[in-house]
């Protein structure tokens, strides 16, 4: 249970949240109340109470990742929180991205077209819209359950060139630098990081005019998973360096630059992109009496006068007009998904590599080349590969299953966390684990498994993590 309930009357009408949760359990106990959410916590009394309340106020410290959030009146303060929102998801779709791009491949060739791309005024990318509507959704999250009379919200601007000395560890841009960035005078992104390297191979050393190399622009966190276009992940590399072989883990290009800091610019350039969206549809929602913004300088003034640690929770804490001595404990939590979306997922074929006598997947085995106009760009790894284990193949969802990820499954007598499930051709399910078992099956048939829980159908987006 939370740190309080929040509590409606009969009528449905606000009252005051409660931090007296052994009277709340007596009351659900007795049957004189009931409970209508779980997150936040929420019970409607069964009976006729007083609605007289207090003046409540709630401050967010709005974020790309991390959003910090107090609930507080002029004695207590009702909710700590911390809310994680999602950051996996481009991972979670890698197969389908793949799938799609290897569909429109397939097409036959068109004309293209550039009337049917209209924006309407406003409009954010899919990625950023997800964000803020999740810094939208906490507060009215809370005001629909609470008696909240006013909201303050964080909506500080970044100086993204200064953010990125600062991480980078380099000296401060003065005026004359925000006018010279890095790719001032060059017409494109590629030529700006071979200007950058010298026209060198950054790798084996090898230039463009004395060694006649033919240099590639490459992404140096491929292998992490980041696909970025700024100029600090990209690297020059010849044509015998960026080869489909070195891209493989004991390659050159493998977890080269692991040492080297980058900046991470996506949430200032988030917040830069939709800092005044998320205060207009907040003014939309409640109008502007009840709503006001401060900006991070301010925040921090207040936090240090109070002599708090940095932190999400409490530069919310920092915000607003009250800040009682009787602080809750914190709480933590994260966005989980509750459907998975994704029907189509890719399993590559197994082979035993002639080499070691290891299991390799095909795309370790590849022929050498990077896509079919290429004869050969490294060397043709077909001929090692020997006896196959198991045929690649696609494996798509065809119908509804009753379990969700997180749903907990038992396998001879183990308990394992839900991660997906897939339909077979045959009719048959397949469900996949989160982590493997003891024996080391990452997935098993659903006839085989016993449900031991599923997700309570009430649960909230959010999850509870400490």
């Amino acid at each position: 249970m939370s740190t309080c309930a929040c509590v409606l009357g009969k009528n449905g009408e606000r009252l005051m949240p409660t931090i007296r949760l052994g009277k709340v359990r007596h009351l659900l106990k007795d049957g004189k109340a009931k409970i209508v959410k779980h997150h936040p916590f929420t019970i409607q009394l069964l009976y006729d109470s007083s609605t007289n309340t207090q003046s409540i106020e709630i401050c967010e410290d709005v974020g790309y990742n991390y959003i910090g959030i107090s609930v507080k009146s002029q004695s207590h303060e009702y909710v700590s929180a911390q809310y994680d929102t999602l950051q996996d998801e481009k991972k979670c779709h890698d197969d389908c991205r793949r799938m799609r791009r290897s569909r429109r491949n397939r097409l036959r060739h068109r004309q293209a077209r550039f009337d049917n791309r209209k924006r309407d005024k406003g409009w954010l990318a899919p990625s950023l819209k997800h964000k803020k509507e999740l810094n939208v959704n906490v507060i009215k999250m809370y005001c629909a359950v609470m008696p909240i009379t006013h909201a303050t919200v964080e909506v500080g601007s970044f100086d993204t060139m200064l953010v990125k000395a600062i991480e980078e560890g380099k000296a401060t841009p003065e005026s004359a630098d925000y006018q010279k960035g890095p790719r001032y005078k060059l017409a494109t992104l590629r030529e700006a990081v071979f200007y950058r390297d010298n026209y060198t191979c950054k790798v084996c050393g090898r230039k463009a005019k004395e060694d006649g190399a033919i240099l590639h622009v490459h992404h140096m966190l491929y292998w992490k998973g980041r696909h970025g276009n700024s100029l600090n992940e990209l690297l020059t590399v010849c044509e015998r360096c960026h080869t489909p072989a070195n891209h493989q883990k004991g390659g050159k290009l493998y977890g080269f630059g692991e040492n080297i800091k980058f900046a991470n610019l996506s949430g200032a350039a988030f917040m830069n992109t939709v800092r005044w969206q998320i205060v207009n549809e907040l003014y939309a929602a409640f109008g502007k009496p009840f709503v006001s913004f401060t900006y991070g300088a301010m925040t921090k003034e207040k936090r240090i006068a109070l002599h708090l640690d940095k932190s999400h929770n409490n530069d919310a804490y920092a915000m607003g007009s009250f800040h009682p001595v009787n602080r809750c404990a914190f709480e933590h939590y994260e966005k989980v998904k509750r459907n998975n979306r994704i029907l189509e997922k890719f399993y590559d074929s197994q082979y035993i590599d002639t080499r070691t006598g290891e299991v390799a997947t095909g795309k370790e085995l590849f022929n050498g080349r990077i896509n079919r106009s290429h004869k050969k760009d490294s060397e043709n790894l077909h001929k090692h590969r020997g006896k196959r284990i198991r045929k690649g193949y696609r494996a798509l969802r065809r119908k509804k299953v009753a379990l969700n990820p997180g749903d907990l499954v038992s396998l001879n007598g183990e308990i394992l966390v839900v991660h997906g499930t897939h339909t077979k051709k045959n009719g048959a399910v397949n469900v996949e684990f989160k982590t493997p078992s003891k024996s080391g099956k990452k997935s098993a048939s659903l006839k085989k498994l016993k449900i031991v829980k599923t997700i309570n159908p009430m649960r909230s987006a959010w999850t509870k993590v400490s």
